[in-house]
């Protein structure tokens, strides 16, 4: 998969594109990231890439004209890009949003900057993505995390590809506790079904405690997620 990234800071993206597991999926071409400034793409002497606001306000807004040009030099690269403008008024990047990019060839994500674009730049993106409710300083950040979170799902990418239907929000709910060795760390102990070689057990556990856990820390999930009767009853307080 093919991730160009259109951003005022390319260094932002060095070191992280070089750890971990993404850095390998990178080194063996799994993962194509490209870096564009879109101060290649101004036409004056200054590389100007942002002006004050018409109708006067605090700050800078990024200029339309390089903005377009290196959106439309990158499209004409090929293959067909869907493009992506990072900013807090997009919609939530979430885990179903993140499967669905993942089956995009390409992507092109613009990293808002500044006190935001000029409102013409959104005529030629396909989407606009905010990692919540929140403002960063620019969208490089909000860039990587969805190159991380959409690459990881692209096949070889983990060395284990079962990990990723086991992730959080994968089924809609929070993942169940995980443990590993020591069995009992300062009193704290692994649960005993977890121990028992049960296989039938342990999943039953698992899904009772994601539900628990979802239920305590995301209720919202909980009125999405599809439930059992007996779950119902239980996590929802009604039997359907």
């Amino acid at each position: 998969m093919r991730f160009d990234i259109l951003t005022l800071f390319p260094e932002f993206f060095i070191s992280p594109l070089r750890q971990s597991l993404l850095g390998k999926a990178v080194a063996k071409g799994v993962l194509s990231v490209n870096t564009y400034n879109p101060r290649d793409f101004t036409t004056d002497k200054h590389r100007t890439t942002d002006d004050a606001p018409y109708g006067g306000g605090h700050g800078m807004i990024m200029k339309v004209e390089p903005v377009v040009r290196a959106l439309e030099a990158l499209k004409a690269e090929g293959p067909k890009a869907r493009v992506i403008l990072t900013t807090p008024q997009g919609v939530p990047m979430n885990h179903a949003l993140a499967r669905e990019l993942s089956n995009e060839g390409r992507l092109i994500i613009l990293c808002g900057r500044y006190e935001g674009v000029d409102e013409r730049i959104r005529a030629f993106v396909d989407m606009e993505i905010s990692l919540g409710d929140f403002v960063l300083t620019g969208g490089e950040v909000a860039a990587l995390a969805i190159i991380d979170a959409v690459g990881r799902l692209i096949p070889a990418v983990l060395g284990e590809p079962g990990s990723v239907e086991r992730d959080s929000f994968s089924d809609g709910l929070l993942e169940y506790p995980q443990y590993t060795r020591p069995e009992d760390f300062r009193g704290l102990k692994v649960p005993d079904v977890l121990l028992s070689g049960n296989h039938a057990e342990i999943e039953r556990w698992r899904r009772i405690e994601s539900l628990a856990r979802t239920a305590k820390r995301r209720p919202d999930l909980i009125e999405k997620a599809d439930l059992t009767n007996a779950e119902k009853a239980v996590f929802k307080g009604t039997i359907g």
